[in-house]
């Protein structure tokens, strides 16, 4: 297969490296100098920034958006016996965390458009045994919550989201994490507010009260408050916790990284209106699409890859784009693919004929507000000259 005219950039531009600045790192060398490295007053500080951003009841500042789910279930006493639904196209953390607690993840299909959960099917696989719903905004846009929601009432389950690409985004008007509902946020290095490594738990202040202790092993009170001058050397464990805090170091990176999310969403916003305006055209991808009652946070641009030709294909695809020096992802491998689930469940691929289809399909283009206009314009002459090939 042939182009008709190869674009190469002289340079690789990276799928989504971290977005940081001047300021994040002068604070982040005040929070080294001041004392406080671990959980201290820098963490209390963006929980608290956190919560009032998003009007969120209140939240809690973790070492990973995986700790967040983790605690999720402990707090709702998920555990042996139980079963978590949970759509099979994300990342592996939103099935792990239902292992460890003992209970089963129950595999769920997704919409065709937006590859969020889809409430059909959750109404489907639920059991006697069924007592929580994993809702997964996948990319960054929001699920259907109204109808998860409404399902999880009638049936009495609890519903835990999986933010880690949903920061800021909204369901009617209502912005993901504001809720009383259980809902962890994602800080990895690639995601649209980077602490380098962390995530943040958002809702019902009792429920994330029994987190916060959990999430320090088990204690009834925080090296903060016990470390500080008002505190006391004196401490309780009153269950067997985990070592899944957030740093003041960390937090130092999300305070100035929140003050600038609006402005980086600018960005990620006029990146996605670039590539819709050079791409909607061409036949042999079909682009993300966004409903008109959510307002998406565009962690990812993931692209369909529609088969043309003798050899062309997903694979090719991105090996043709690597050639022309643009990165890219697939985002996911759903989880009944992978071995563990595989083997352990008996999950064969055309159980989840929606996600296995997607799967072959998708390809994350570049995306973060590091992108310049012609940075952007190298994509698309990219994706456009890869698309011309016979």
């Amino acid at each position: 297969m042939e182009s008709n005219n190869r674009v190469i950039r002289s340079s690789f531009l990276p799928f989504s490296p971290p977005f940081i600045g001047e300021a994040e790192i002068e604070e982040v060398v005040a929070a080294l100098r001041s004392g406080w490295i671990s959980r201290g007053p820098r963490t209390a500080q963006f929980e608290e920034a956190f919560a009032g951003y998003l009007q969120a009841p209140t939240a809690l500042g973790l070492n990973s958006c995986t700790a967040g789910l983790h605690l999720a279930l402990m707090a709702l006493g998920v555990g042996e016996g139980d079963e978590v639904i949970v759509p099979t196209m994300t990342f592996a953390a939103s099935g792990n965390v239902v292992e460890h607690v003992g209970a089963r993840p129950v595999l769920v299909d997704v919409e065709p458009d937006t590859l969020n959960i889809d409430p059909t099917a959750v109404e489907a696989a639920i059991t006697r045994h069924t007592s929580a719903i994993m809702v997964v905004h996948y990319g960054g846009h929001p699920a259907e919550l109204d109808a998860l929601t409404d399902v999880a009432k009638r049936h009495g389950l609890a519903v835990i989201e999986d933010a880690a690409h949903a920061l800021p985004a909204s369901y009617r008007e209502q912005p993901v994490g504001r809720s009383s509902r259980l809902t962890a946020f994602s800080f990895y290095a690639t995601k649209n507010l980077t602490t380098g490594e962390g995530g943040i738990l958002t809702g019902d202040p009792e429920l994330v009260d029994r987190a916060r202790v959990l999430s320090l092993h088990g204690m009834n009170g925080d090296a903060w408050k016990r470390y500080s001058y008002k505190g006391s050397w004196y401490y309780e464990i009153v269950a067997p916790g985990y070592k899944y805090n957030m740093t003041d170091v960390q937090a130092a990176l999300g305070l100035k990284q929140l003050e600038r999310l609006e402005t980086m969403q600018d960005r990620r916003r006029k990146v996605v209106q670039l590539y819709a305006e050079g791409l909607g055209d061409l036949d042999q991808i079909r682009l993300p699409t966004v409903r008109s009652h959510v307002v998406s946070a565009w962690h990812l641009y993931p692209i369909r890859v529609l088969p043309w030709g003798s050899a062309m294909n997903r694979g090719h695809f991105i090996e043709q784009l690597a050639t022309r020096n643009i990165g890219t992802s697939v985002h996911f491998i759903p989880l009944h693919l992978h071995p563990f689930y595989r083997d352990k469940y008996g999950y064969r691929p055309d159980d989840f004929p929606v996600a296995q289809g997607a799967y072959e399909t998708l390809v994350s283009l570049p995306l973060h507000p590091g992108l310049s206009d012609p940075d952007v314009e190298d994509v698309i002459e990219a994706v456009r000259d890869v698309c011309s090939m016979k």
